[in-house]
């Protein structure tokens, strides 16, 4: 199946969930327990750790997922997620060394287990009622394995393209009987496998808005338990507006007292869409426009799969860490059915994105793009691996039985150098909160104190404020950071001086030393004009490490690409700091985000390599090592009364 022809599943999807509704699949199970039980569960007094956790994950009941192969539900999933055991589609025995702490579910609402159920139906069915000898042969194909399930499934995806669908497909009352089906069946597992202090299950999907192949996907997540989400059902995108979506959460939210947030992704394939200056029609943004949308969308996906999404080295030339996980990824959307181009990526990239909320702001009085940052796997093979040493693979035909993954671009058509090593091996979510339930998490969610990783677990920390030294090291700094300033995610309002803040990073206890820590800083100068600027703040073995013309010292390099092995003789285990930014200006309009890079280490694709017994070429054995990152929301600096540098007021 081409990437060409999986831009169109999501229109085959709608249709596919079909008469097949009553064919097969799961029947609804009643909750053990409609409660979220949160009030049995003592929470801290300011947020205490960071809970760990995958907002995008697929199961088999995702379109794409099961035609690639999977065979992987929701049920193994939550397993998994909580540090059990499985089989993986492909054989073999996965599992984490550490479980996560929460996960949202989150399968394509277009086509919701409709593969799933044409695969579950008995064929005599098929064959007597359905009548339709293409749906029987997509039937038997897939019944032969995972190449025939792939072939089916792009048989299917380009009848939908060309509109040959069979009239078997077409009845929406059926579709829409097999998603509810599907999703109160669901419901009632999350509320089962929900446990507050312990795990969090979040119900969730992954709404799939994609004109002409460019990706404006998002993931829709709640707050609440089944009692409130069984009053809804999953949203159809394919052919919808995100004032639609919009319009369904808000709606949601009226009607059962709820709450839910949506969360962008992988702006890196928008083709320039995900970030315009304009409304998604053209029009000149509008301050309610602004105002919806930052309502409705607190944090972005800023790091997964399918690249990474921070910032390009177009746009940041000056930035020596701008290049990390965008090979391949620019070279257009999600489908390549159009290239990308330069004049398009200030609308791909989330640091670009913060720079034009600065710029909407000052014009409307609204920051469209007031956002924080999270990372998420996006892994369709229902296993929520972020690790190098333990990455399962974008889907079922690039998991690690495939032994030459990381060389072939998925054997799927698809334009070469793209796929294959270009993988990232995922991200994760960091939520600060005071404790692990669906209601703590989600509100540090919307209040955006969450942090983005590429799949290490460091714990990161900033605050922002007036008054910070390193005097406050010494004391209760977490407490100084929560009373007399603003956590990751806030605001601050100019006070006529410098903002100082207090930034701490640990490593990974189970990982590498951190190389150093930088803070980057977006602002809108005298004339109105956006510009960046990365500071390193502190990093390991400062006095041998000094800067230089050319930028700081590098960390230096202990991975050995003969066995994928390095060591932490490099580096810091931790690194903290009390900076204030020697570049403000009275009334400047700004935003501060914090960047932590890890010392090298080795990729998927070498562990692969040494695994396996192969050599890695080219491109793929330049970028088998890498330095892994974590990106905090950022703290905005505003002006007082509206007043912008240079610009009058608001």
């Amino acid at each position: 199946m081409t990437w060409a022809q999986r831009a169109a599943r999501l229109a085959a999807a709608s249709l596919l969930t079909i008469a097949l509704a009553g064919c097969g699949g799961e029947a609804s199970l009643a909750p053990e327990k409609t409660g979220n039980g949160e009030n049995t569960i003592k929470l801290a007094e300011f947020p205490d750790r960071p809970y760990w956790g995958d907002t995008h994950l697929h199961t088999d009941n995702s379109i794409d997922a099961f035609g690639f192969g999977l065979r992987l539900g929701p049920e193994d999933a939550l397993r998994f997620a909580r540090g059990e055991a499985v089989t993986a589609t492909t054989g073999g025995k996965a599992q984490l060394d550490r479980p996560l702490d929460f996960l949202v579910i989150a399968d394509h609402s277009d086509g919701m287990g409709a593969t799933r159920r044409l695969y579950d139906a008995s064929r005599w069915y098929v064959k007597w009622v359905i009548r339709d000898e293409t749906v029987l042969r997509w039937y038997d194909l897939m019944h032969e394995g995972p190449e025939g399930s792939q072939r089916a499934i792009a048989e299917l995806i380009t009848a939908a393209a060309n509109g040959t669908l069979p009239e078997a497909f077409s009845d929406p009352e059926k579709a829409r009987e097999g998603t509810e089906d599907l999703w109160n069946t669901q419901l009632g597992l999350l509320d089962r496998y929900n446990e507050p202090g312990v795990f969090t299950a979040f119900a969730g999907f992954e709404w799939t808005l994609m004109p002409d192949g460019n990706n404006l996907h998002r993931v829709v997540m709640f707050r609440d338990g089944s009692d409130r989400t069984r009053q809804t059902l999953p949203l159809a995108g394919i052919d919808g507006k995100v004032e639609q979506l919009w319009d369904y959460m808000e709606a949601y939210e009226k009607d059962t007292g709820g709450k839910v947030l949506a969360i962008p992704h992988n702006s890196n394939l928008s083709n320039g869409l995900m970030f315009e200056m304009t409304q998604a029609d053209g029009s000149p943004m509008t301050a309610a426009y602004a105002k919806r949308r930052a309502a409705a969308e607190p944090v972005v996906e800023a790091t997964q799969i399918k690249g990474d999404s921070e910032t390009h080295p177009f746009l940041s030339p000056n930035d020596e860490m701008a290049g990390f996980g965008v090979k391949g990824w620019e070279l257009g959307n999600l489908p390549l059915t159009a290239q990308s181009s330069p004049e398009m990526y200030a609308g791909n990239y989330v640091r670009s994105a913060l720079l034009r909320g600065l710029s909407l702001e000052a014009q409307l009085g609204v920051n469209p793009y007031a956002f924080g940052l999270i990372g998420s796997t996006d892994s369709h093979t229902a296993l929520s691996t972020g690790n190098e040493d333990n990455f399962f693979g974008k889907h079922t035909g690039n998991e690690p039985a495939y032994k030459d993954r990381a060389m072939q671009p998925q054997n799927l058509g698809t334009r070469q150098g793209r796929f294959g090593w270009h993988y990232l091996a995922g991200g994760y979510a960091a939520a600060w909160a005071r404790g692990n339930t669906r209601a703590e998490i989600f509100d540090a969610f919307r209040r955006r104190e969450v942090y983005a990783t590429t799949g290490p677990r460091m714990t990161v920390r900033i605050f922002g404020g007036f008054d910070f030294s390193d005097k406050d090291w010494s004391g209760d700094w977490v407490r100084a950071g929560y009373t007399r300033g603003v956590p990751m995610g806030g605001e601050l309002t100019d006070q006529g001086s410098a903002p100082t803040f207090l930034i701490s990073a640990l490593k990974d206890p189970d990982g590498a030393n951190l190389d150093r820590v930088q803070v980057v800083k977006g602002w809108l100068d005298a004339s109105g004009a956006m510009r960046e600027k990365v500071y390193d703040v502190v990093w390991s073995d400062m006095a041998k490490r000094p800067r230089t013309a050319k930028g700081l010292t590098p960390v230096g390099d202990t991975v050995n690409r003969k066995d994928a092995t390095y060591t932490n003789t490099i580096g810091a285990g931790e690194l903290r700091a009390a900076w204030t930014d020697p570049d403000y200006a009275k009334g400047q309009r700004a935003f501060y985000y914090v960047r932590v890079l890890e010392i090298p280490t080795p990729r998927w694709t070498l562990f692969d390599a040494v695994r396996f017994g192969f050599q890695l070429t080219g491109e793929a054995l330049k970028d088998a090592v890498a330095q892994e990152r974590a990106y905090t929301s950022p703290i905005w600096l505003k002006p007082q009364g509206g007043k912008v540098q240079g610009k009058g007021t608001t």
